[in-house]
């Protein structure tokens, strides 16, 4: 999926039905739903869903839960000097297509 896709589908109740689920995670996190991006992460059985699983579970301030999905995925927990919005960032940037 291209940026710019994404980026006009924020405007629509629901994410295309060909969005990957990474990028519908992230995309649910963006608009507010944290429970459906979350369910969406469990459902990804591999390193990036463990990643973005961590990354949810830090939005909601359950840090020894975010680190447990960080380690499953090979990950440290971040620097706490890095926001939650560079964090999202950066998996966007890793995920999408320019």
């Amino acid at each position: 999926m291209k940026k710019t896709d994404f980026n006009i589908s924020l405007k629509d109740p629901v994410p295309p039905n060909d969005m990957p689920p990474l990028l519908e995670a992230l995309w649910w996190d963006l608009k507010g739903d944290w429970d459906r991006a979350h369910t969406i992460a469990q459902s990804i059985p591999s390193d990036d869903g463990s990643r973005i699983h961590a990354y949810l579970h830090r939005v909601e301030g359950d840090r020894w839960n975010a680190d447990y999905w960080y380690h499953r995925a090979g990950r440290n927990y971040p620097d706490p000097n890095v926001s939650l919005k560079d964090e999202w960032t950066s998996l966007f940037e890793e995920w999408i297509e320019g």
